[in-house]
């Protein structure tokens, strides 16, 4: 019993030594500095001594390259316009729409003008060293005042040099004593799905907002904004009062003019391609208009049925109007005729057809392909000048 009782003494002691020992193991296991690199450092700890010298070498974030090297030339926009709006007893009835008060105050303000002043906001790239803006028309349509802020907070007057409601684009001037920084035009027909897209305008009134996303698609019709579309989709965000600002790539290029978003949507936006401004910036800084090219016929795309009746695979557009006098009336093209190319450049709708002969320059020769009777032909046909109407 007596040694017994000593051996559990002993066994209890041994125990206790051990667990003393474990506990400060485990002490000096937590409490030791973490030999993990800079980029492993666990979130709310500072990083070890030195890492800031290794961040400073690395190279910079290409946003902020992109934002100091084209936020210079881009501009806010706002005008002052007076327009037909509501009449003064639209704006105050004080019995709501009681039909009494009603006529009683449509009578007392009979005759009264409805023109109103109306203000909007809106963004614009400097293309031109001399002054020269590239905006949307509808930031500046029926524009009676236009104000100009720089990002260095000096402001200036613009004046229209043309605008182009098709494309909704336009440009302005204002004048200046001294070369103002440009931004570089990038080459939007290169733009591939998947690209940083950067948007820099001044949305809500809020002055040189950045924000960032990618290209989400190109070459977007039937968006119903303008007659002429190939929009660029992206979901950098885009809100009211970024219209007329540049979309860019990650080496600061423009490549597109941001114009729109989908109300219902988040994240959809849209931009003209600046391949496709290119042209309208010409026309409008040299005539003040834009002139396009005109082939003279109507078209519809080509369904599952038509095409396997034609043999093809549905590319193309099928003529089912021919106007007088018209080119295509002169170069022989007839209605059931498919047109397939334009110079080589293949037609995948009717919009497509739409722009490849608006770029064309005013009397040059192109040549069709097109489809007659199952057949492919090459037609020659001198482009006209669009009708304004």
């Amino acid at each position: 019993m007596y040694n017994s009782r000593w051996f559990k003494l002993l066994a209890l002691a041994v125990y206790g030594m051990a667990f003393f020992g474990l506990g400060i193991y485990i002490h000096g296991a937590l409490t030791k500095p973490s030999d993990a690199p800079a980029w492993q450092a666990p979130s709310g700890l500072s990083a070890p001594a030195g890492s800031g010298e290794k961040n400073a070498a690395q190279p910079e974030n290409p946003f902020i390259a992109v934002a100091e090297q084209v936020t210079p030339s881009v501009v806010n926009i706002s005008t002052v316009s007076s327009g037909k709006g509501r009449t003064p007893n639209e704006l105050f009835r004080p019995f709501g729409n009681d039909p009494f008060s009603r006529d009683f105050f449509d009578r007392f303000f009979e005759g009264m003008p409805r023109r109103h002043q109306q203000t909007s906001l809106g963004s614009g790239v400097v293309i031109d060293k001399g002054g020269l803006i590239l905006t949307n028309n509808h930031v500046i349509k029926d524009a009676d005042e236009i104000s100009v802020k720089f990002s260095d907070k000096h402001e200036a007057k613009g004046t229209v040099v043309g605008a182009d409601p098709k494309t909704d684009l336009a440009v302005i001037r204002v004048d200046t004593k001294k070369d103002l920084p440009v931004a570089r035009l990038g080459n939007s027909d290169a733009l591939r799905v998947g690209e940083w897209a950067i948007a820099i305008g001044n949305p809500f009134g809020l002055d040189h907002t950045l924000t960032v996303g990618v290209v989400s698609a190109t070459g977007r019709s039937e968006v119903g904004i303008a007659a002429y579309e190939n929009f660029i989709q992206t979901d950098a965000s885009i809100n009211p009062g970024n219209s007329g600002g540049p979309l860019l790539n990650i080496r600061g290029e423009v490549i597109g003019i941001t114009t729109a978003i989908v109300a219902s949507g988040q994240g959809i936006g849209f931009a003209i391609p600046i391949n496709m401004a290119r042209k309208i910036i010409t026309d409008l800084v040299k005539k003040g208009k834009v002139t396009r090219g005109w082939l003279g016929v109507g078209v519809q795309p080509i369904t599952a049925e038509l095409a396997k009746s034609f043999g093809t695979s549905g590319e193309g557009v099928l003529v089912n109007q021919v106007m007088p006098k018209s080119p295509a009336e002169a170069a022989g093209i007839k209605v059931g005729d498919a047109l397939l190319s334009v110079d080589g450049k293949s037609i995948k709708d009717p919009r497509e057809l739409q722009r490849l002969i608006a770029d064309v320059e005013i009397g040059k020769s192109v040549e069709l392909t097109i489809l007659r009777e199952k057949e492919r032909r090459t037609v020659t046909v001198q482009i006209g000048e669009l009708p304004a109407s």
